[in-house]
């Protein structure tokens, strides 16, 4: 898990490297045009795919990756060892996510408002053409406060309890729910057991990592103290019942105004707005939210580390 994070920060997710979401990612796309072919086309033929693709995916992605380790680990103790932390390492985010928002940042300043457009489209689900410059740095910092949840905390705790294959059936959960978990016509009924899995899934690691930010804020030289209130205060303020933790813990931390209105596949949604509307958000509070991103990281893998040591010496007098 350490090595893992480590190498995480070290070196990212090169495009070019092979990825073990990616086929997390083919594996529900072609699952789902099986799925699709083979049951009828009605609210419950539906919901019964959705649950029959949940299952699948998760099942398929946890066993392989155990059964990848076991051999492994078969192989030799050296082999097993880079193995597990090579899962671990492309279960983590935190660089990526980091780069990805900081794009967005500098393409909007250096490039304009389309070019910032265009780069936030390829992190968020919301319709982006329309967004202005505050639309398009609310979005960067929004992605990055919920994904330091779904990207970082999260496959973290996972992986303290079961390592990596643990980590792996999160993981391919929520990108199930990335994929397929909307409330549109195609999806309300076929993605519903994918977004209620992600939900349960992400119940805990959303509140710690909302815990976690707030304890992390003063260290980057933001506010602990407004993101406590702010995260007590907005936190059922989302239609998920997770997501709002880590937003408003950010939104406090930084003293912004994060959420509202926002067009998903061009229907406008009243979203309620997280966070004071003490200032306009500006391109620094996009490196600000990186910084809470992996203080709250490094938290998380002490976390992790701890609750790790503790089920093994349990696992280990019992």
């Amino acid at each position: 898990m350490v090595c893992g994070f480590a190498l995480d920060a070290a070196l990212g997710d090169p495009y070019s490297m092979p990825h073990v979401i990616r086929l997390v990612g083919e594996l529900i796309a072609s699952s789902e045009r099986t799925i699709r072919r083979l049951l009828p086309a009605t609210p419950a033929g539906e919901r019964a795919g959705g649950i029959l693709l949940a299952t699948t995916v998760d099942v398929v992605s946890c066993a392989g990756m155990a059964l990848a380790l076991r051999l492994a680990d078969a192989a030799s103790p050296t082999l097993g060892f880079a193995a597990h932390a090579f899962a671990c390492y492309q279960l983590i985010a935190a660089r990526q996510l980091q780069k990805e928002a900081l794009h967005v940042r500098d393409e909007l300043c250096h490039n304009g408002l389309e070019a910032g457009r265009v780069a936030v489209s390829m992190i968020v689900g919301r319709d982006t053409q329309e967004l202005d410059e505050a639309g398009v740095l609310r979005a960067a910092v929004e992605t990055v406060a919920e994904n330091t949840s779904d990207g970082v905390v999260a496959p973290l705790l996972f992986m303290a309890i079961g390592g990596a294959p643990a980590a792996m059936l999160y993981k391919a959960t929520n990108t199930m729910d990335s994929m397929v978990g909307y409330k549109n016509d195609r999806y309300k009924d076929f993605g519903w057991a994918a977004a209620k899995l992600d939900d349960l899934l992400n119940w805990i690691p959303a509140r710690v990592t909302g815990v976690l930010m707030c304890l992390a804020a003063p260290a980057v030289g933001l506010s602990g103290a407004d993101a406590w209130r702010i995260m007590l205060r907005d936190r059922h303020r989302h239609a998920s019942p997770n997501a709002a933790y880590p937003e408003a813990a950010c939104a406090g931390a930084l003293g912004i105004q994060l959420a509202g209105p926002a067009s998903y596949f061009g229907v406008l949604h009243n979203k309620p707005t997280i966070g004071d509307d003490t200032r306009n958000i500006e391109p620094a509070d996009v490196e600000r939210a990186t910084r809470l991103l992996y203080a709250t990281s490094v938290l998380a893998l002490t976390l992790g580390i701890a609750l790790s040591s503790i089920l093994h010496h349990t696992r280990k007098g019992v």
